[in-house]
């Protein structure tokens, strides 16, 4: 199993980016998918989620409104975008695979992320917003 996470980068603030994690070995029609971050110094928190019917859960109150959370299933990929970005949405980014024999495909309820029933990671992404 593989998941691979890219998109991210250097933006001004009040920019945008999409995020993408391409997965392989599982497949998306099963598994829910779930946006962490890890911000320097900061314990790794969940942003958002989609179960495997394709509805989104977020687990902090300052992105929404600005970030949403899609999937393209043909592709295996899903994708976080990222609107009107701020200086403290500045991370590392990480996409993760939430184990399905337990859990199926949902997300976890909030406000826990349950960040330790995800099996499986990608590598993360940079995203760094600054003028």
């Amino acid at each position: 199993v593989q998941l691979q996470a890219s998109g991210g980068g250097l933006v001004q603030p009040g920019g945008s980016l999409r995020l993408s994690c391409a997965v392989s070995g599982l497949s998306l029609d099963y598994h829910a998918l779930g946006w962490f971050r890890q911000a320097p110094g900061n314990a790794r928190e969940g942003v958002l989620c989609i179960s495997s019917s394709g509805g989104s859960t977020s687990y902090v109150d300052s992105v929404e409104g600005r970030f949403t959370v899609s999937r393209d299933n043909a592709k295996n990929t899903v994708y976080l975008q990222m609107n009107d970005l701020k200086v403290e949405d500045t991370a590392i980014y990480y996409c993760a695979a939430r184990e399905f024999r337990r859990y199926g495909g949902s997300c976890p309820d909030p406000p826990d992320d349950a960040l330790f029933e995800y099996d499986y990671w990608g590598q993360g992404t940079q995203v760094t917003v600054s003028s």
